[in-house]
């Protein structure tokens, strides 16, 4: 029985298949879900460049930027330049359900939208602290590394809502009044993250160089300008299909990542919309967090160079 069925106008097929491995959720458990989550996953998508991880059969997962040639023509794209690969990437904008239902029946797991609104690229609607852990048993780090952001994003006059990864960390967003740049947005992420860092040096780095951070938990800065970050209830390609969560800062010490997945977060919803509730209002940053920011090295371009050094070191 391969249980087809059509919603929205969007034929779904082998439904009773398995998710991926060790997912213990079927294809039909995402669509469900994400149908479920529909009206509340499709704003934090909406006219965003989105990038996919897709779980096919038989396959490694791999993450999707370019749609596929075989793309209905209703689902709306968006033409960006990569300059990596010198070439158009055409992203998918999911902004409505059937959209998001013909995602979750080509197996889209995992949905990562970009900072900025199409058309808006030097405009970034929010700072994004991602905070991981040196390992996957070690969540409650991330907690309290979080709470070090809560605490530098106050120092300055910012609040931001927070949701765990969905994975083995959480992540921080600050909501932006679009004055910003994103060489402004990125410069003040460095000044948040450093100034969350000196708060407690044992707990968290912000070293990007994994063999620099001793087993602290890592303050990733760098998710800004053309970076993407998982989205709020998207699920995950991780053990029993969790998903990313929204929580209320009060909470967080808490839940574990594995509190919230295909099967049980409709339920703990309850009808709710969290990350709409939690989400602070559009906030503007000061010029003295920009300017502090912008006297950080950025972290790729330091961690480029000192792994060219070490080479060099190596080598001689």
């Amino acid at each position: 029985m391969s249980g087809d069925e059509e919603r929205d106008g969007v034929p779904l097929t082998n439904l009773d298949q398995p998710l991926f491995g060790e997912a213990e959720a079927t294809k039909r458990d995402l669509v469900d879900y994400l149908d479920a989550v529909s009206d509340r996953i499709l704003p934090v998508l909406a006219d965003r460049p989105l990038s996919v991880i897709r779980a096919l059969r038989g396959q490694a997962p791999f993450m999707q930027k370019n749609v596929p040639k075989y793309t209905p023509a209703w689902v709306r794209t968006v033409a960006v330049w990569a300059e990596a690969s010198k070439r158009e990437v055409s992203y998918a904008l999911c902004n409505d359900r059937r959209t998001l239902l013909w995602f979750a029946n080509q197996r889209a797991v995992e949905y990562h939208p970009g900072l900025v609104l199409a058309g808006q690229w030097d405009q970034p609607t929010h700072l994004v602290l991602d905070i991981d852990p040196p390992s996957a048993d070690t969540f409650g780090l991330a907690v309290r590394a979080a709470h070090l952001v809560r605490q530098a994003l106050a120092d300055v006059g910012l609040a931001g809502a927070v949701k765990t990864s969905g994975a083995k960390g959480v992540h921080v967003f600050v909501p932006l009044d679009g004055e910003v740049t994103a060489f402004d947005a990125a410069a003040a992420t460095r000044a948040i993250g450093a100034r969350a860092e000196r708060l407690d040096p044992a707990l968290a780095t912000t070293a990007f160089i994994r063999d620099d951070r001793e087993g602290k938990v890592f303050i990733d800065s760098t998710r800004a300008g053309g970076a993407t970050v998982v989205a709020a209830y998207s699920p995950r390609l991780r053990p029993g299909a969790p998903v990313s969560f929204p929580v209320p800062w009060e909470d967080l010490d808490h839940v574990a990542p594995g509190d919230f997945t295909v099967h049980t977060a409709v339920p703990v919803l309850a009808g709710s919309d969290p990350w709409a509730t939690l989400m602070p209002a559009p906030q503007s940053l000061s010029a003295e967090l920009v300017e502090e920011g912008h006297t950080i090295p950025i972290a790729r371009v330091q961690a480029m160079h000192e792994g060219k050094r070490r080479a060099r070191a190596r080598r001689s």
